[in-house]
């Protein structure tokens, strides 16, 4: 089959691989008929090189149709149209029973000590193949797999791999009240879809970026935009929304990809550029990030509120301002988001006969997979106003 695969720093290839085959009783392997490219797969495309190999196959946006069942893979059958979480979870652990999949403890990658198995992430989450290829094999098929109603396009539903239980566990971490305000930084996939999700709930929504494009498609959707270029002081410019107090909730959509910290990115290309076995214990253990949207997150939100993360962190010796964070009693909630703990509930709303989270017209691009490697470059350098990708094998 053809699949996407990381190569190097900052390069990736459509290569012919093996087909994936039913390893376990429980498996399913699907034909991909969508695929996406996640900002998280930034993070694998120039920080974390260092935990992948040449010829691994990434991506973990997927949906398809099965193909191929393991005897014991549940109620799902040939012929099914589903779609994939990112996280691999089996449903009856005692992580599991608890709604906290992400931490699935079937699948925790424990060698790393890291959390539940995702597909196409690195050794450190269980170098599971992922779904950026033609078919994909799918472990714990009799829990994960979403099956997808028919009469609805594959971009009605693909987002459920990902972005919309993501933005939909942002919003509900950010514990706003019903009339309160949440602030998201970051108006990437994520924070476009927190910020639908929160204006749907009848929240005030504040949004910042820095990209035009991206700004403009928040306006659109009534949310007050604040382009951080355009001021000094962005948590100033909040508290000045808000009667000086400070939104209720604050989202990070962004993660270490955060633009306004130079000399952690500076460091962060250092480390890349070092042979694996020295970059490892630097980006795993000794890594910092940059912090620039956290930061705001922390200093926009009023006392007593909450800061959910979304955004993906690699770093464990990062500076915190906890003097701040201690004094102003905030609380914050992150995580790898918990799929198929949210998916249930953002299904209902994907059936309603109005697209009501625009996820249809959502994708700016879409392109075949031969054309992934040029997909990464543009989404990365956020060029001819991407905002999301959608891959067609």
């Amino acid at each position: 089959m053809r699949a996407l695969t990381w190569q190097g720093k900052e390069s990736v290839s459509v290569e012919t691989v093996p087909d994936p085959v039913v390893e376990q009783p429980n498996d399913a392997i699907i034909r991909v008929t969508s695929t996406a490219i996640c900002g998280s797969d930034l993070h694998l495309y120039k920080v974390l090189g260092a935990f992948l190999d040449p010829g691994d196959v990434l991506g973990h946006e997927t949906m398809g149709i099965v193909e191929e069942v393991g005897p014991e893979a549940g109620d799902l059958k040939v012929g099914d149209r589903v779609v994939v979480p990112f996280n691999i979870s089996c449903g009856t652990c005692w992580m599991c029973s608890r709604g906290l999949y992400a931490q699935c403890e079937t699948t925790q990658v424990r060698s790393q000590g890291k959390g539940a198995s995702l597909f196409g992430y690195t050794e450190l989450y269980g170098s599971v193949p992922g779904g950026q290829a033609e078919y994909l094999r799918i472990p714990q098929a009799q829990f994960g797999p979403v099956k997808v109603p028919e009469g609805f396009e594959d971009e009605r539903f693909l987002y459920l791999s990902d972005i919309l239980p993501t933005a939909w566990q942002a919003f509900e971490f950010a514990d706003v009240p019903e009339d309160g305000t949440v602030a998201v930084f970051g108006l990437g996939p994520i924070g476009q879809l927190t910020a639908r999700i929160a204006l749907r709930a009848g929240r005030r929504v504040i949004g910042v970026d820095r990209v035009a494009e991206r700004l403009d498609l928040a306006r659109s959707w009534g949310v007050e935009v604040i382009d951080m270029e355009a001021v000094d002081d962005v948590p100033g410019a909040i508290l000045d929304l808000t009667d000086g107090r400070g939104a209720d909730g604050t989202v990070d959509a962004v993660g270490m990809e955060a633009h306004g910290s130079p000399v952690a990115e500076k460091l962060i290309g250092a480390v890349g550029m070092l042979p694996d076995m020295l970059a490892k214990p630097l980006t795993d253990k000794l890594g910092f990030d940059r912090l620039a949207a956290l930061k705001f997150a922390i200093k926009s939100v009023r006392r007593g509120g909450t800061v959910s993360v979304s955004g993906v962190y690699g770093g464990e010796v990062d500076p915190m301002p906890m003097m701040e964070m201690f004094d102003r009693g905030i609380t914050m909630r992150l995580g790898q988001c918990h799929v198929r703990r949210w998916t249930d509930d953002i299904a209902k709303v994907l059936q309603q006969d109005t697209d009501v989270l625009g996820v249809e017209s959502f994708a700016t691009h879409r392109l075949s997979l031969e054309e992934a490697p040029a997909a990464y470059e543009m989404f990365q350098k956020k060029q001819d106003g991407c905002i999301k990708v959608v891959l067609k094998p």
